[in-house]
């Protein structure tokens, strides 16, 4: 699914997967996300991942689009708060953990979609005046000048927080994973974390087949 790119400073890792299985959990899946949160709590503290260089790069992405990082917390640097806080993940689904295990691993932010409730063409672009989107777990999210990733319905998702309208649940069996990495990242480093996320769909969601792209 090819994405219109509209914002400066980023490539985004493109992955679909086809007849998944979103299932509560996994158990193996959810030893290696703890085996992780735990690496990266040893790692960093919350002073020392604001300048982690992957923490500088997506904040950089984020300032390139007009965006103040430190107000639109980017949905990666949330995680990892999260996680050197000690307060953990929230669990949602097996998809949705593979993504959130990706986002912590490279520090980029991971959107995942329902594709059943997208269509093409895809752009990301800003929203425009009077954009809105019922956010995941949150109220009613304006969305001029945010970034966001949109169809012809209008946007439903973003590298801060996504919509309900695209979220995974347990009736997706496509879905389209979007990874936004800082332009400057390399394309080997973009493309290891485009295999493991492939890996991942396929051995703990049962997936059928994937394809992925880089898109610049």
């Amino acid at each position: 699914m090819r994405i219109q790119i509209s914002l400066p400073g980023v490539k985004l890792g493109v992955v679909e997967a086809d007849s998944v299985h979103v299932s509560a959990g996994n158990a193996e899946l959810s030893a290696l996300l703890q085996g992780i949160c735990e690496t990266k709590r040893s790692q960093w503290t919350q002073e020392t991942l604001a300048e982690a260089p992957f923490t500088r790069a997506v904040r950089a992405m984020f300032r390139s689009w007009g965006m103040d990082p430190s107000k639109y917390r980017p949905s990666s640097e949330a995680l990892l708060r999260r996680v050197v806080q000690g307060k953990g993940l929230y669990r949602v689904s097996n998809v949705v953990d593979i993504g959130n295990l990706g986002s912590i691993e490279t520090g980029w932010p991971y959107g995942c979609y329902d594709r059943s409730r997208i269509a093409p063409p895809i752009a990301f672009r800003h929203g425009a005046p009077g954009e809105t989107y019922q956010g995941i777990g949150k109220q009613t999210w304006r969305l001029e000048g945010r970034p966001v990733l949109a169809d012809p319905a209008g946007p439903f998702g973003s590298p801060i927080s996504d919509s309900t309208r695209s979220m995974i649940t347990e009736s997706a069996r496509d879905v389209l994973v979007v990874i936004y990495s800082p332009e400057g990242a390399s394309n080997a480093s973009l493309d290891e974390a485009i295999s493991k996320l492939a890996e991942r769909l396929t051995k703990y969601c049962s997936a059928s087949a994937t394809r992925s792209e880089i898109q610049a």
